[in-house]
């Protein structure tokens, strides 16, 4: 039973972030004069829909998606068509989806804090004795602003660098008495998983954690979505690197997946709920952004450009490109979802 209230509560977390991209589409869309065709709900056959004034709103089988269709790559002589409207409207409308993903990572984020009523703070509240970090002068009491040369927003920053280091000797940067001290070449202590046979960086020390009070949430909140959003931005550039594989991209089913075993895992934990649904609704802002063919950033990407030239770019040459992009993604999808659906009987 467990596993089926985890399932359906990962569905519902994903079409809400889904919906909320689709939504902030269609409402500025509706608020710059541009008709919209159609709002989705899912993907695949339509098991149920009404026709608005101006919109016809389905629901379809898939919950794994959704759309709002404005025919943005079709001429037409209505003057509320989306090409027939001035060109800093449709740049607002593109990029309505992804700032709306972006404000509900940051709703959650503030909701996170309010549920917990505490936060972890950067501040050392104990070191290891005679750990490198002690020998190196590092005290109780300092505010880690920089470790490898990297803004320490949250404590989970701190954690990402030792987590990520490889020979165990870190630069920090801290706040003392109001004055910044550096510390140079820290060595930690390091020890060999069993099961994996890598090397473990040791935490020589601790952070405090305390009670919130209300001048505290708003930064605490917008630290932990600035620490998501470049924590995402790295991982696109370690997959464009080549550091991470497609093995290691996740779609619509491996994302269901991980909130589902997740959702198992915290014991249906509200804060850790909330925490997944806002790394994955900052990820999907971030990801329209990507100036890709069949993206919002993509479609930014010849907006600006006719803002630029101002003359518009041939309809079929921006639909032909998007289409391309679009065949792309569907194999990249078919590609991913063949490895979330392997990973989960592997």
């Amino acid at each position: 039973m467990s596993t089926v209230i985890s399932i359906i509560s990962a569905v519902l977390i994903f079409c809400v972030i889904v919906v909320v991209h689709e939504f902030g589409h269609f409402i500025v869309a509706r608020k710059c004069g541009i008709d919209v065709q159609e709002f989705a709900i899912g993907m695949g056959p339509v098991i149920f829909k009404k026709q608005g004034k101006h919109t016809l709103f389905t629901l379809r089988l898939l919950p794994l998606g959704g759309f709002c269709s404005m025919g943005e790559d079709e001429e037409s002589d209505n003057e509320n068509s989306f090409r027939n409207k001035s060109v800093w409207r449709r740049i607002a409308v593109i990029a309505a989806g992804a700032i709306m993903n972006l404000i509900l990572g940051f709703i959650l984020s503030l909701i996170i804090f309010l549920v917990a009523g505490k936060v972890t703070t950067t501040i050392i509240a104990e070191i290891v004795p005679g750990s490198g970090c002690e020998t190196a002068g590092m005290a109780v009491g300092d505010r880690i602003t920089k470790v490898n040369g990297l803004h320490i927003f949250t404590a989970n920053d701190i954690i990402y660098e030792l987590r990520n280091d490889e020979d165990g000797v870190l630069d920090f940067v801290v706040e003392r008495d109001g004055e910044k001290l550096t510390f140079n070449g820290v060595k930690f202590g390091l020890t060999v998983d069993e099961e994996t046979g890598e090397r473990v960086l040791n935490y020589d020390f601790k952070v405090y954690m305390k009670n919130m009070t209300a001048a505290e949430l708003l930064p605490a909140a917008a630290n932990k979505f600035m620490y998501y959003s470049r924590l995402i931005l790295m991982s696109l550039r370690d997959l464009i690197s080549g550091k991470y594989g497609l093995n290691n991209l996740q779609g619509p089913v491996g994302i269901v997946t991980v909130i589902s075993e997740s959702a198992q895992e915290s014991g249906f934990d509200i804060g850790y709920l909330l925490d997944i649904a806002m790394l994955i609704s900052v990820n999907v802002g971030i990801f329209n952004l990507l100036p890709l063919p069949a993206l919002d950033g993509g479609r930014l990407v010849f907006l600006i450009i006719e803002a630029i030239r101002r003359k518009p770019i041939k309809a079929e040459t921006e639909g032909m490109v998007h289409f391309a992009g679009f065949a792309l993604l569907m194999l990249l999808m078919i590609i991913v979802t063949f490895n979330d659906v392997k990973n989960i009987f592997i």
